[in-house]
């Protein structure tokens, strides 16, 4: 019987539980590999797993006849062509719908409670002005949150462990999501994104990017923030309309921005214009970037990878590959 050919591209660090649970669905590579490489490596595979390093677009798919399922250990998609994958019958496995699974991983959550802290507190620059010798901490004085207003956009799961860290700090937690599967105690309901804006001292994205929340926070959300409020992302960076962001930070409107993700991610848009808030935080203090963290973390990445393994398994036992050369 002919098994299937797991190709992992982005395996760096891979859990070993998780490539033993493949070893069992069929013959496995484990690489780490640039476009290039994928591009001529992936017509041996009938799966493939990626991170969020390649984009499986058409070129990618059209390299892959054989191809059955593409895995990543993910809630995004936005680095898989789906049209195309459903063109080639290309099966999808994901994270996406998985909530059960989702609310064990607190990573995203963590790691957006340490950006706004970082900021807050300016310990970034902080941390660099001590380490070259410097002890002037009256350069580096920053902001409390207790008291202050968290607005939260998107109230699932990432945004409601968000609103409860608000509440622990002692926040006055907000929300908006027109259709939430659940509230959270002791956060306020908005009726609109602007209305949320206008009574937010820090406004948290969290939602997935789609047609509807693509640059959902533009010019008009961002103009309506009190003068000095902070906006936080780890969802998607197309989310944010990242020109008129760059235009509040240079007005001087914002209090600063933190975000660890960008709509132009090289890893993850080949040939996407570069964002301008690269260039911005070169030379600003008000600008915190990470590359794309949320959910790098030792605990979080082993576990996804065994669920994500073993939804591999299941499928490769379901589906068999297409005849191979």
């Amino acid at each position: 019987m002919t098994r299937h050919r797991i190709l992992n591209a982005e395996s760096a660090g891979y859990s070993p539980e998780a490539a033993a649970v493949l070893a069992e669905a069929g013959e496995v590579r484990l690489e780490e590999l640039d476009r290039q490489a994928l591009l001529d490596a992936v017509s041996w595979a009938t799966a493939l797993i990626v991170r969020l390093g390649h984009r499986v677009d058409n070129e990618l798919l059209a390299r892959a006849p054989g191809l059955r399922a593409v895995a990543t250990p993910t809630t995004g998609l936005d680095h898989i062509d789906l049209e195309a994958a459903r063109r080639r019958d290309v099966a999808v496995l994901s994270l996406i719908g998985e909530t059960e699974f989702l609310e064990t991983v607190h990573a995203t959550a963590e790691h957006t409670w340490g950006l706004l802290l970082a900021l807050s507190r300016r310990i970034p620059w902080a941390h660099r002005h001590a380490a070259a010798g410097g002890w002037e901490r009256d350069r580096f004085r920053g902001r409390e949150l207790a008291g202050r207003r968290l607005g939260i956009v998107g109230l699932g799961r990432v945004g409601r462990r968000v609103a409860r860290y608000g509440l622990a700090f002692g926040m006055r937690v907000a929300a908006y999501d027109p259709s939430p599967a659940r509230w959270v105690e002791g956060v306020e309901r908005a009726g609109g994104l602007q209305a949320l804006a206008g009574a937010s001292d820090v406004l948290s994205v969290h939602v997935p990017l789609n047609a509807t929340t693509r640059g959902m926070i533009g010019a008009g959300v961002l103009a309506a923030l009190p003068e000095g409020a902070v906006v936080v992302n780890t969802s998607r960076g197309a989310v944010i309309d990242e020109d008129a962001l760059a235009l509040a930070l240079e007005s001087g409107t914002l209090g600063g921005v933190a975000l660890d993700v960008l709509r132009g991610e090289p890893s993850a848009a080949d040939g996407a214009r570069p964002s301008r808030l690269v260039a911005l935080a070169r030379r600003r203090s008000d600008i915190l970037l990470t590359p794309h963290l949320g959910g790098a973390t030792f605990e979080s990445m082993a576990r996804t990878e065994i669920f994500i393994a073993r939804r591999l398994r299941r499928f490769c036992r379901d589906v068999r590959p297409f005849a191979l050369r």
